[in-house]
């Protein structure tokens, strides 16, 4: 075992800084904030012996010099507590610093000595010291004021009734200007991203722009989504999602229903990108033109809207990059180029990169120009097609290129993939994620998931997004359970999580037919043709995803993922859980039928303190969805909720008098 190197080290430094929180992997990666929000830091500070210590946390932008330097508070047993303010974009980075406290520990000990009596001549002396020491690094009138107490000290005048009565003022003087030549401090220091509101608390609602068009046997147009941007915000969506807008390769197109052959005009998967009219910066000529698109961008901003392009980084066939780079595919044995393939499925309109090909940094400097390009165009939000398919490095070089100019940049992870793997593009610096919600039915499922995500360590990197349906993904309990399971499914996406989307179209208007029995995918599915919504049939969900919205804009317990409580109940089929937290005091109560065809009863239970509700006085809550209030007293309280009228309740609690 080699020995230390005692040049190399200040043996001097007592102060051990231990389990700071929070923390991503050891400091590997960043946790995640969004602008305005408080990061709060723990840290065990602690030193040998019975001296009085201090500790302060240091926080910055990175590329600053200066450090911001805030106290730290002892929480007992040597943990101690922080906080700054994440106030701009970007990323910062932040550490603890920790010391003895010389004079606070001889402060401490003096008046122990003084009450019993003890000579306290040469203690004095060591105090006066202190004192000296500290007015050599104070200015200005600090300065002055040590330099008075010097000579109180140095008169020997530590029992007056001058020192009895001001001695806070020294104390507080003194810890203004603390001997810090031997403090420890934490290292290196720890990231945070800091990204926009949206990040934390979005709605997002997909359409394909070519089935805006006014009718039906038309190619919607940017323009025609214009249209559709009232409706869109009156319901109450910030973000719309938009699959690729780019030229659609011909060459193996595929047909209605994903048919392997395309029959004439079959107008191709939007995700086989690429053909003679352009590339992954180019635009579907159908769609409109560049200028178009920016009329788009501007429309939705001025409504609260801000557009989110598709990210999908795979070609077809005939995509410019096939014949300019040849070496970024895979060739098989036969010289053709592998298509992209999940057995049993082929996708032979689809190329996929390969990302170990010796001209992986060209490769990926393309890719990133590709994304740095719509983030010019005043694009900044990218929902990111299979992740989990490209390399861990690849993302975390390109999220990084990108928000270093444009810090305002979101990306959502669509990876449906082993959890660890979720996790680590989270880690990587996707912004937002695809979860497994859509899979989890069961009231032990639910609690046991979002328990799982909700809580440190996974909360402080992994955001996740709650999707009921995707174009690729209509799930069995959809295709079954009515417009109950809608509503429901619905209800648990929007309140369980702060961000959450629809494919709107088919949610709204209640689509619920399989390509197949037993198959997730749509019948006529629009990734594979123009699809005519019937937005005016009558059990449209337009009017109750409006409530749903406005609940979540109105409160903001729901505009974060923290604060999620589970409560018990006496029926499995009853969910019942809480948000509680933001501005002032905002409870939301909410409960869901999870049986979607019959009704059900029964009692939940309601931490009352937990909460911050009195026990002891009745309170009111109100359901943001019926309009109704009703008086409630006590923890345990009766509800019924019939799916064929409302099969949940989104209550918010009444503030009592």
């Amino acid at each position: 075992m080699d020995m230390p190197d005692l040049r190399a080290i200040e043996g001097r430094r007592r102060v051990a800084i231990e389990n700071v929180n929070p923390v991503v992997d050891c400091g590997r990666f960043p946790i995640k904030r969004t602008i305005g929000q408080t990061v709060v830091v723990t840290a065990d500070v602690l030193a040998d012996g019975h001296d009085v210590i201090r500790a302060a946390l240091l926080s910055r932008k990175q590329g600053e010099t200066a450090w911001r330097e805030t106290p730290m508070v002892e929480l007992g047993n040597d943990r101690w507590q922080g906080q700054f303010d994440a106030s701009e974009l970007g990323r910062y980075e932040y550490t603890v610093v920790g010391w003895v406290n010389a004079f606070a520990s001889w402060h401490r000990d003096l008046q122990k000595r003084i009450d019993a009596g003890h000579d306290v001549t040469v203690d004095l002396q060591v105090g006066t010291r202190l004192v000296s020491m500290a007015a050599e690094r104070a200015a200005g009138d600090d300065a002055k004021r040590l330099r008075d107490w010097h000579a109180v000290l140095t008169a020997g005048s530590a029992s007056s009734a001058m020192f009895r009565e001001k001695r806070q003022e020294l104390a507080d003087l003194m810890d203004r200007y603390p001997d810090r030549r031997l403090a420890s401090q934490y290292d290196p220091p720890l990231g945070l991203i800091v990204d926009p509101v949206k990040a934390r608390f979005s709605a997002w609602y997909e359409l394909f722009p070519r089935s805006c068009g006014a009718q039906a046997a038309r190619h919607g147009t940017f323009s025609d989504v214009i249209d559709w941007l009232p409706r869109l915000a009156e319901m109450g969506f910030d973000i719309l999602y938009l699959p690729p807008i780019h030229p659609i390769g011909t060459t193996f197109r595929k047909g209605k229903n994903n048919a392997v052959a395309a029959e004439a005009g079959d107008l191709g998967s939007p995700w086989a990108i690429g053909s003679s009219e352009g590339d992954h910066t180019a635009i579907h000529q159908q769609l409109g033109t560049l200028a178009d698109l920016s009329k788009l961008v501007a429309a939705a901003k001025d409504r609260g809207i801000d557009i989110a392009l598709d990210v999908a980084f795979q070609c077809s066939p005939d995509h410019p990059y096939v014949k300019q780079h040849p070496q970024w595919f895979r060739k098989r044995p036969d010289g053709t180029i592998q298509y992209a393939e999940n057995p049993p499925k082929k996708y032979q309109d689809i190329y996929p990169f390969d990302f170990e090909t010796s001209d992986w940094r060209a490769l990926w400097r393309e890719l990133t120009d590709v994304v740095l390009y719509w983030c010019a165009q005043n694009i900044r939000i990218f929902r990111v097609d299979n992740p989990h398919t490209k390399p861990f490095a690849f993302w975390e070089f390109l999220i990084a290129e990108v928000k270093a100019q444009f810090a305002d940049a979101i990306f959502l992870s669509e990876a449906f993939t082993r959890p660890k793997i979720m996790y680590r593009l989270a880690k990587l610096g996707f912004t937002q994620s695809y979860t497994y919600f859509t899979w989890r039915n069961s009231k032990a499922e639910l609690i046991e998931y979002f328990t799982e995500i909700t809580q440190p360590p996974l909360c402080e990197y992994f955001r996740p997004n709650l999707w009921p349906n995707t174009p690729d993904i209509l799930p069995e309990h959809l295709q079954t359970g009515g417009r109950a399971a809608f509503v429901a499914r619905l209800v648990l996406a929007a309140t369980l999580g702060a961000n959450y989307g629809i494919y709107g179209p088919a949610y709204e208007t209640l689509e619920n037919r399989p390509r197949e029995p037993g198959s997730e995918e749509y019948l006529n599915s629009e990734k594979f043709e123009l699809r005519n919504w019937d937005f005016d049939r009558p059990d449209n969900l337009r009017v109750l995803i409006t409530a749903v919205n406005r609940a979540r804009r109105e409160n903001s317990a729901l505009q974060s993922d923290a604060g999620l409580r589970f409560h018990t109940t006496d029926n499995d089929q009853l969910l019942c859980y809480s948000k509680h937290g933001g501005q002032g005091f905002n409870v939301v109560l909410v409960v869901v039928n999870l049986n979607f065809h019959e009704l059900q009863r029964g009692f939940i239970n309601v931490p009352l303190g937990e909460l911050g509700i009195r026990p002891d006085r009745p309170y009111q809550v109100e359901d943001l969805l019926a309009g109704t209030t009703f008086t409630w007293q006590g923890p345990r309280n009766f509800v019924e909720l019939d799916p064929h009228q409302s099969p949940a309740h989104i209550f918010r609690v009444v503030p009592q008098a």
